[in-house]
């Protein structure tokens, strides 16, 4: 029985080796490490423009990225997404100069122009989605996909 249980964990926990963090030593900083971030993503709240330059990020689960918001202020827009809220640990949203360390959200909404820059560590493996609430174009939506 315990060698079943033992063999059920490993398969539960183990994972590609994609999914282990960017460096070897986090050092004292554990997961925030310089060496185990990622590259920062940016999304444009704009009326009638694309949210994203890509329509799909890859992000690899337990390292650490930047997502900067920026909206134009061109109409009263919002980036919705419980799903990929539930799918990562926030370390901080920072909103002019001002640090805001959420439990969880659900989405963010601009009612002028301006920018909120999210921390955060990428957890839970599989598609998420960032989109602009009751749009249905293919622009206004991100996928982060977390390995």
């Amino acid at each position: 029985m315990k060698r079943t249980l033992a063999a059920l964990g490993m398969v539960l926990f183990a994972g590609p080796s994609a999914a282990a963090p960017l460096c070897d030593n986090l050092g004292f900083a554990g997961l925030l490490a310089a060496c185990n971030r990622g590259e920062p993503i940016e999304l444009t709240l704009a009326s009638g423009q694309p949210l994203s330059k890509e329509a799909s990020y890859t992000l690899q689960s337990g390292a650490y990225y930047k997502l900067e918001i920026t909206a134009d202020g061109s109409a009263e827009l919002a980036v919705s997404g419980a799903d990929f809220f539930r799918a990562i640990w926030m370390n901080e949203i920072v909103i002019n100069k001002i640090e805001v360390r959420p439990m969880a959200i659900d989405s963010i909404e601009f009612d002028a122009a301006g920018t909120a820059e999210l921390s955060f560590i990428a957890i839970k493996p599989g598609s998420h989605v960032l989109h602009i609430p009751g749009s249905t174009g293919d622009t206004q939506k991100v996928t982060f996909n977390i390995q």
